[in-house]
């Protein structure tokens, strides 16, 4: 089986609820009312963009956001927030989570005096179930994989009538995910107003770490939305033994990933891709790479040693994903022309993790 898939039937978006959540979000308004939020870098590796013969390289670096390793805090703080404009008396929120989207939940929860729950799967690490903890949450490990851990914490919901925060989607279970898609939106029109210009992003290709896909698709949406035509080429990274959207594509349908579902990449290592994502990543991403955890250790080591005077960037396995991708790519002949990529390419990354995993990461970046 190839490690790659060329989308070659680029659609339309047809405006359905995801669309009009997103089409409405004030996120960026939100985040900017929190006393604590600070804009994460966007950092132009100029000497490793020339080390890879291309154009432009940045890097927009979530590994700080919020002090909370990830990104994933600026989708659930916002869905969050929605949900208790509507539902004040809402008083315990529960989510399943592969360390980062727990965080998230735990952190925003706390911030309004909530009460979180967490359900985490089997092969989480103590460290990342120390510091969900560290936030207030209950945490509850389930020999279980993410899959199977989601579908528990939706049915204890249920029963125990908590609030459900999952940044994937399902039938009937659609419009809260959406919102966390909505609050992704803040860090896109950050990079507009560090790079963009009104009719065109400044950026060529865009290279995205996928699990569920909803941060994915959230990015997808806001560049097919807001530049038509003229927005950027868009690939989808997958760890190879988790590969939902991959498999996805190959069978033309929502499905599992087929591999083993043992990688050190834990924030991408989900299970069927969202039903909202679903819809978007099909229509507007121009193809898939799968990578190796190898291929991904590589890349964390090349941010971790920058070239001369090029920042240091703490990247955690799925963090660096993204470059894991990009460098895989260049050896590629048929996918580099696909997407068009050559010396003249600027080029837009996201670490959307630091090092969740202290000594895992440790690990690795001393070899």
């Amino acid at each position: 089986m190839n490690d790659y898939f060329l989308n070659h039937s680029i659609g339309e978006l047809i405006i359905n609820q995801t669309h009009a959540i997103l089409l409405d979000s004030n996120s960026l308004n939100f985040h900017h009312s929190l006393d604590c939020y600070q804009e994460s870098p966007l950092i132009n590796l100029e000497n490793l963009s020339n080390k890879l013969s291309i154009s432009k390289l940045f890097v927009k670096d979530e590994s700080n956001r919020f002090e909370l390793n990830s990104f994933k805090v600026l989708g659930a703080s916002y869905a969050i927030f929605k949900i208790l404009k509507k539902y004040p008396n809402t008083s315990v929120f529960c989510t399943a989570t592969d360390g980062n989207h727990g965080k998230a939940v735990a952190w925003s929860s706390r911030m309004y005096d909530k009460k979180a729950i967490v359900y985490v799967p089997k092969g989480t690490t103590s460290l990342r179930v120390k510091a969900i903890e560290s936030l207030g949450a209950t945490v509850h490990k389930l020999d279980l994989d993410y899959e199977q851990t989601c579908f528990y914490a939706s049915e204890i919901s249920k029963k125990m009538n908590w609030q459900l925060i999952q940044d994937t989607s399902w039938d009937n279970y659609e419009e809260i995910p959406s919102l966390i898609m909505a609050g992704y939106l803040s860090h896109f029109l950050e990079i507009d107003k560090s790079i963009g210009f009104q009719n065109s992003p400044n950026i060529d290709i865009i290279f995205l770490q996928c699990g569920v896909g909803s941060w994915a698709a959230s990015c997808i949406w806001y560049y097919l939305n807001k530049y038509g035509k003229n927005r950027p080429k868009i690939v989808i990274v997958e760890p190879t033994e988790s590969c939902g959207v991959f498999q996805s594509f190959k069978e033309n349908k929502r499905v599992s990933p087929k591999g083993s579902l043992n990688t050190i990449m834990a924030g991408l290592n989900c299970g069927i891709p969202s039903k909202n994502a679903w819809e978007i990543i099909k229509n507007g991403c121009d193809a898939i790479i799968k990578i190796s955890d190898k291929e991904v250790k590589s890349a964390m080591r090349i941010l971790y040693n920058p070239i001369e005077n090029d920042s240091k960037i703490i990247s955690g396995e799925s963090g660096a994903a993204g470059l894991a991708g990009l460098i895989k790519v260049r050896h590629l002949q048929g996918f580099r022309n696909h997407i068009n990529l050559n010396n003249s390419s600027k080029i837009l990354l996201f670490n959307t993790e630091g090092d969740t995993d202290a000594n895992s990461f440790q690990e690795i970046i001393k070899i």
